[in-house]
């Protein structure tokens, strides 16, 4: 039996989502590691990238939420331990995925706008090769080093293997820089592959599952005479670190690989207009099948060197380079009934179980209806023949309905208006799409998910009080509140008693919520479960009000839609109305605060780190009006990478105003306070002074 599908992300709140994306991050590093440590997936590459779609998809709707150890911020996986390690100069960075015309359209737009840029960027497009990244050092033309991308920080060293390779040049023909990083794929073709599994069947060898593998298996050889008899190729494509400029574009660049004796992928195309993507990348899928290799789309590259300099990287990705994916698989199966799911925050979610179909690999029994709008839109009803999509998130999509084999005697869905759990009214906010039940902490479904949220990984991270435990202490009348689990000490000998648990068992529990009573402060609002504050979101508000006691005192006034302290709320970036707005409902339901504090007083809160190192750690800094040559975004970038705080809002707590052209009432605001204001040339200098100036 499948498992029930996750809430569709548009229903997600953030305390769900924050939860998810934490799951993933766990799943999408153990995955990481089979793929690219070991060389043994242990799901397939469509099911991966559903994955890392859904967290993705989740991230662009949250962006507040973004975890230090999420998939976005992480590529590949450490190092094998059987080699040893090599450092990258230059991170060895992933690219973010689009699937459609319009998502690549957009991903242009955003770097305009994080430019400030109106005209349409030529642009390379290079076919994604299916293999194995490398990174290889060459310095005064000779090969000193090869590593794979492993963790992008660091790889393995696997230079005596790389040296066999006869696409890879030991020495570069003609001038080369001192020193330079050049970046490529190891990839094996279709028939070479197919060549190596015949030889490995008759010899009694590992015989592999596809190209990839079979590349990445002989490239990672403990013994480089193995690497030597295997037919690798290799495509180079990227640059890391190097001493001196060698082109001003990406397509001279590669003009520079192919003279210094690289193999370059000739069906690599210079876009003279991002507009003209579309077609290439139609060309590419229709001439897919018949390449000598396997290629999953096309990456595009923003062509002009100087601006991918300024657009740099947000997380594991870089803002000037995407990879353009060919579309998911489809498949038609019947609907056999549609299930409400509750979730932790009583949102109800629609579920269509299907009569089980193989979508690209996979058998599929489940998928998303999204919402009751969605179900009315599509007009999708049980006995329906319906079309599915395993594309942007990891359950599928139910994408339409086959009207022409409707059976007869149909009847539309009828979305419940109780909950099928408690029974309480189901209410749909205005302006939301999402039924919740009202039920709150009478229903089970919600009461013991905030538990189960309370103790998981990204809040209190209790080890042994999983899912099976919260719903057993919380049947017994153990646990009804998160201050409860700290009483959990009174009842070990009960717990002992518990059929699967035992003395060691219940003391290992009670160990575990021992060490977890002293906290971090970001930790700890995140565990509260307040609707839209995931871990991100948390973490910015624990940084500005710094202890609980002002975080209550500040919260509770900003109950108050006009006070400053509802102000302050908003002009946190990542913050804003929405969120401030529920921080308000949660802190002006007396019991909820009771709540907190009682929890406060069986637990110890240590406060937030600052911002860390830089001249503008614990600096709050705003901008306003039209810089001479940094765009907002690049402003912002600039003043968080050394440590600063950026707000929209000017008030006694704001250090630094940076003005430009137009600037107004900001900038009034700043001088009537008192607050230090700069100019674009006064803030750069602002960044070359020592932190302690």
């Amino acid at each position: 039996m499948n498992p029930a599908p996750p809430t569709p992300i548009e229903a997600l709140d953030e305390a769900q989502a924050a939860s998810e994306l934490a799951e993933l991050a766990a799943a999408i590093a153990r995955y990481d590691r089979a793929y690219h440590e070991l060389d043994a997936p242990l799901i397939s590459d469509a099911e991966y990238d559903l994955l890392r779609r859904r967290n993705d998809a989740i991230e662009a709707r949250f962006p507040h939420l973004i975890r230090t150890d999420s998939p976005s911020r992480r590529v590949g996986s450490a190092p094998a331990t059987g080699f040893s390690k090599v450092v990258h100069r230059v991170p060895m960075l992933s690219l973010g995925n689009v699937f459609a015309p319009g998502e690549f359209a957009e991903f242009c737009a955003r770097a305009r706008r994080f430019l400030g840029h109106s005209a349409p960027f030529a642009m390379v497009g290079e076919p994604k090769i299916d293999g194995l990244s490398l990174s290889l050092t060459y310095a005064h033309g000779r090969l000193l080093r090869a590593g794979t991308r492993g963790d992008g920080s660091e790889g393995e060293d696997v230079t005596a293997n790389v040296r066999t390779i006869a696409a890879i040049p030991a020495r570069l023909k003609g001038e080369a820089p001192a020193l330079i990083e050049i970046r490529g794929e190891v990839f094996m073709t279709k028939a070479d592959f197919l060549a190596l599994n015949a030889s490995q069947e008759r010899t009694g060898g590992k015989v592999f599952a596809n190209p990839r593998n079979a590349a990445a298996g002989s490239l990672r050889q403990l013994d480089a005479t193995v690497t030597a008899g295997r037919p690798l190729s290799f495509f180079a494509y990227a640059m890391g670190e190097s001493s001196e400029p060698v082109a001003a574009t990406h397509w001279a660049y590669l003009e520079r690989l192919r003279q210094w004796g690289f193999a370059v992928n000739p069906l690599s195309r210079h876009v003279e207009n991002e507009t003209d993507a579309p077609a290439f990348q139609a060309e590419m899928a229709e001439r897919r099948a018949g390449l000598a290799y396997d290629i999953d789309g096309v990456v595009y590259k923003i062509d002009d060197l100087g601006l991918q300099g300024r657009l740099g990287f947000v997380g594991r990705e870089p803002r000037w380079a995407i990879a353009w994916k060919f579309p998911a698989e489809q498949a038609t199966t019947k609907l056999l009934d549609i299930q409400i799911q509750v979730g932790r925050t009583g949102a109800l979610t629609p579920v269509a179980v299907l009569e089980p179909v193989n979508v690209g690999g996979v058998l599929v029994t489940r998928a998303t209806l999204h919402n009751e709008d969605e179900i009315e839109r599509l007009d999708v009803r049980v006995g329906d023949s319906v079309r599915i999509q395993r594309a942007g998130d990891v359950i599928p999509q139910v994408l339409g309905v086959v009207a022409e084999a409707r059976p007869a005697g149909t009847h539309a869905f009828q979305f419940p208006r109780r909950c099928p759990v408690c029974g309480s009214h189901a209410v749909r906010a205005e302006g939301e799409v999402v039924w919740r039940c009202s039920g709150g902490l009478t229903c089970p479904a919600q009461v013991e998910e905030r538990l189960i949220h309370f103790v998981s990984r990204g809040a209190f991270d209790i080890e042994g009080l999983g899912e099976k435990s919260v719903h057993e202490f919380h049947e017994l009348g153990w646990i009804r509140s998160p201050a409860d689990i700290f009483k959990l000490p009174a009842r070990e000998a009960a717990i002992a008693q518990l059929e699967g648990w035992g003395e060691q068992s219940a003391a290992n529990l009670l160990r575990a919520i021992g060490e977890r009573r002293r906290i971090g402060f970001a930790r700890f609002i995140y565990a509260l479960g307040i609707r839209r504050i995931g871990a991100a979101n948390a973490k910015l508000l624990a940084r500005h009000y710094t202890d609980l006691n002002t975080f209550i005192e500040r919260m509770r006034e900003a109950v108050d839609p006009a006070s400053e302290a509802r102000a302050a709320v908003t002009s946190i970036i990542g913050i804003g109305p929405a969120i401030a707005e529920e921080l308000a409902e949660f802190f002006g339901e007396a019991r909820n605060v009771e709540a907190l504090l009682e929890l406060a007083d069986v637990v110890e809160i240590e406060p937030e780190e600052g911002a860390g190192d830089g001249v503008l750690a614990g600096k709050t800094i705003v901008f306003t009006g039209t810089l001479p040559t940094l765009s907002r975004p690049e402003a912002k970038a600039l003043a968080e990478r050394h440590g600063g705080k950026v707000t929209d809002s000017v008030s006694k707590r704001t250090d630094f105003v940076v003005v430009g052209a137009d600037a107004g009432s900001k900038a009034r605001k700043a001088a009537e306070l008192g607050v230090t204001v700069l100019d674009e040339e006064g803030f750069r200098a602002l960044l070359t002074r020592e932190p302690s100036a």
